[in-house]
């Protein structure tokens, strides 16, 4: 017997009626070269709407690809609702891909039409004639480096104007695409993951529960994390659906300019990578904003430094890490304190604070060995590789023969290492290729870098595994310093710091300070880019 309740189908087109009706008056800034721009939802939606009938009128159908190629800003998020409510799949371009990978990934999706911001062109016109599948460009904003090589064009506004301001969104099935990203790919070609409606709206529900993200239409949001990286997770959606007012940084995500906007907009959320926290955080030790009303920084991409978690805390400032992938759309897991560990000292609410969390509702994950394949008890020891599903899990990937490797018995192989407490927390201790295995030994290069990272005098560090003829592998690590520090810190300095942390096997090699640590196109240490440079003795 099946129960009694309406077949409602879950799509993006309700969210935003639901703005629309209830959140007329909300705002959305976004900060330009000049003064920030500001309209609110009412006038959002009469453009979105615009948008629609303009695409409709030069034949875009359902489930063709519209992609984008932007930063965080008004003219994209009226395209995060047009595209996908009107049928059609919103594909977001990495802007920070090397130009094979670009064209590949345009090529692959099939792409017909691509947004891209003004200043961006030069960057896109290096792959215009690799990408025959692109029928017109539409620029968003002024394109003054443009060199023509993007025909035939448009100008944004030109393109939505003397449209009205209705359209008659169609009925549309919860399974139908809705958004396409693909993978960073670190390791082989990116794979393109394809969003529901479906999906969408329920990681959107996810992000909005108290044990996600908690968002209201109290909330000031600022995802400063791309909109083009896994829908900016999932918070562009979320705030709309939720009436949250929205302030988007643009191209400027310098910590002068994050914390400039955050203190005059009154933000209460934000997003980013470790690294623009730690720039923050940085700049906080020299300058002083109010940030006060700023309830919470989430924080993901990759693990987040104890260190930041602490330096944060002391300047009032709440960083909760979360965890997720392009696959995972991308909110999966949240650290937060039990109830029964808010009393805890200090020092061991910052150790549960530095893990990935617990699973949000909706989600199951297993960890299973690397080795047996089978599960690993929940005693905060015993590692395996982290696999989950869930309503918001890809099951596959877009035109990609391999992708049963990647998802296997209705599990998502996530390639991450973690362990589980036995409240069910979880940890990530690495990535399946980033571990150390010295003497038949697992070490963890996560948790390395986060106790360097702990070093007053460092800013950033990473660790590789390099060959070694005794055991096998062994650490190495990489680290930057603070800017007052540079020349001041020693390898022995830092080594000497991590003995009474650290078994003694686990201890680098070698610390090797070197200027930045190279960043994949999303913000994480890319560890392939220093094991090249190693092997070719560029950094000893």
């Amino acid at each position: 017997m099946q129960g009694l309740m309406m077949d409602y189908q879950l799509t993006l087109t309700h969210a935003f009626r639901r703005a629309e009706r209830y959140f007329s008056r909300k705002e959305i800034v976004t900060q330009t070269d000049g003064e920030p721009h500001h309209y609110t939802y009412k006038e959002w939606s009469k453009r979105a709407q615009q948008l629609a009938h303009a695409l409709h009128k030069i034949g875009v159908v359902d489930g063709e690809r519209v992609a984008t190629f932007g930063w965080n800003t008004y003219r994209h998020l009226e395209l995060y609702y047009a595209v996908p409510c009107m049928g059609a799949m919103l594909h977001t371009l990495n802007i920070r891909l090397f130009a094979e990978q670009l064209a590949y990934i345009i090529n692959d999706a099939g792409d017909k039409i691509i947004f891209v911001d003004g200043d961006l062109v030069p960057v896109l016109e290096k792959v215009a004639h690799q990408i025959p599948t692109v029928k017109l460009f539409v620029i968003m904003g002024n394109a003054p480096y443009a060199t023509e090589k993007l025909q035939p064009s448009v100008d944004y506004e030109t393109f939505i104007a003397d449209q009205p301001t209705t359209y008659d969104w169609p009925e549309l099935a919860e399974d139908t695409a809705a958004a396409m990203c693909y993978t960073s790919g670190t390791t082989a070609n990116p794979k393109g993951v394809i969003y529901s409606h479906r999906s969408i709206f329920l990681h959107s529900m996810g992000v909005g529960l108290a044990d996600g993200a908690a968002l209201s239409e109290n909330d000031t949001v600022l995802p400063i994390v791309p909109m083009f990286h896994a829908n900016a997770w999932g918070f562009p959606h979320a705030a709309v659906m939720m009436g949250s007012k929205v302030v988007l940084p643009g191209r400027f995500m310098d910590p002068l300019r994050i914390a400039a906007l955050m203190q005059k907009e009154r933000v209460t959320l934000s997003s980013g990578v470790p690294t623009i926290w730690i720039g923050l955080l940085s700049l906080l030790d020299k300058e002083q904003f109010d940030l006060s009303a700023l309830r919470a920084i989430f924080c993901g991409g990759s693990a987040v430094p104890r260190a930041l978690i602490e330096g944060l805390y002391r300047k009032n400032i709440i960083i909760v890490q979360a965890w997720g992938m392009t696959e995972t759309s991308p909110l999966a897991s949240v650290a937060k304190l039990r109830s029964y560990q808010q009393d805890l000292p200090l020092d061991e609410q910052l150790d549960i604070k530095a893990k990935q969390g617990t699973m949000l509702p909706g989600v199951d994950f297993r960890v299973v060995d690397i080795e047996s394949g089978n599960e690993v008890p929940w005693d905060n020891q015993s590692f395996g590789e982290l696999q989950v599903r869930g309503p918001w899990i890809a099951r596959a990937y877009y035109n990609d023969s391999e992708s049963d490797a990647k998802f296997a018995d209705g599990w998502l192989r996530t390639g991450d290492v973690a362990v589980v407490d036995s409240d069910g927390m979880v940890q990530l201790v690495d990535r399946t290729k980033d571990l150390v295995k010295s003497g038949g030994e697992w070490i963890s290069s996560v948790e390395l870098e986060g106790r360097i990272m702990g070093h007053p005098k460092v800013l950033e560090a990473c660790v590789i595994a390099i060959p070694d003829p005794q055991w096998s592998e062994r650490p190495l690590a990489y680290a930057v310093p603070k800017p007052d520090f540079v020349g001041k810190v020693t390898s022995e300095e830092i080594l000497e710091f991590l003995r009474p942390q650290v078994a003694k096997w686990w201890l680098p090699d070698n610390v090797v300070f070197i200027d930045a640590i190279p960043k994949t196109s999303v913000g994480k240490f890319d560890k392939k880019v220093l094991r090249a440079q190693h092997e070719l003795g560029n950094i000893v």
